[in-house]
């Protein structure tokens, strides 16, 4: 069963000028320590960023409560799985929210996807649940 749906466009520009005005003290504010190791070794580094600032906002919108309510920043980060596909890891605010909206005898699961095509980074999340079998 689906438990939530979000998506985001963000312009790359726009992280461009905050990253150039703000610098390390927006990162850190925003950013896991996973998410910024994998962007900082990379070529194009503000899209990456770009990226995953779009897939926690999508993500804020799937859990249904935007960036409040306990939800923050850095409770949601992009990790990727052994085969590279990303997902959203959840911590704090956001992990509580998923377990709350998950149905007891649930599972939840997150389907992200994220790209770039110049000027903007685009991502769409899909929080769903599985049945776990009984024992």
């Amino acid at each position: 069963m689906i438990l939530g749906i979000g998506s985001d466009i963000t312009d790359v520009r726009r992280i461009a000028k905050v990253i150039e005005r703000h610098g390390d003290r927006f990162i850190d504010r925003v950013f896991t320590a996973t998410e910024r190791a994998r962007a900082d070794k990379r070529r194009n580094r503000v899209e990456t960023y770009a990226k995953r600032f779009a897939a926690k906002e999508a993500c804020a919108k799937a859990l249904g409560t935007g960036l409040r309510a306990g939800v923050w920043w850095r409770d949601m980060g992009v990790v990727n799985l052994a085969s590279g596909r990303p997902t959203m890891e959840l911590t704090g605010g956001a992990k509580r929210r998923l377990e709350a909206i998950t149905p007891r005898g649930y599972e939840a699961r997150i389907e992200l996807t994220i790209t770039d095509e110049g000027p903007t980074a685009h991502a769409f999340v899909i929080i769903w649940a599985l049945a776990v079998p009984a024992e």
